[in-house]
């Protein structure tokens, strides 16, 4: 069964997990043609290699602790904390611990 996204104005549960609207598992919150919203859910050790992407992108640390993995280093973000990566920067992720983000990807050109 296809996981519905979000529409206009719908009020989702970020930080409770296992619920109707928030799984335990990553999810594309909504996706429109000049945005996406996911929830990323990263078990302790799992790592998201490196990529890019076209768009800025925003990632906010919801539950536990990541590494946000950029050319010029490494930068820990835990919970309550956000970070901005520009549109064209190869960067990765390393959970180190069980984290729940939730991540914004601008998509340029639309």
């Amino acid at each position: 069964m296809a996981i519905a996204h979000a529409i206009s104005g719908e009020v989702l549960d970020l930080l409770t997990p296992g619920t109707h609207t928030t799984p335990d598992k990553t999810i594309a919150l909504f996706k429109a043609k000049d945005l996406e919203v996911m929830r990323l859910v990263l078990l302790a050790g799992k790592r998201v290699p490196d990529h890019s992407v076209p768009g800025s992108i925003t990632v906010q640390c919801l539950r536990g602790a990541v590494d946000l993995l950029l050319p010029d280093g490494t930068t820990a973000l835990k919970a309550g904390q956000f970070a901005y990566v520009a549109g064209g920067v190869t960067h990765g992720l390393y959970a180190q611990k069980d984290t729940d983000l939730l991540v914004t990807i601008a998509i340029p050109g639309m």
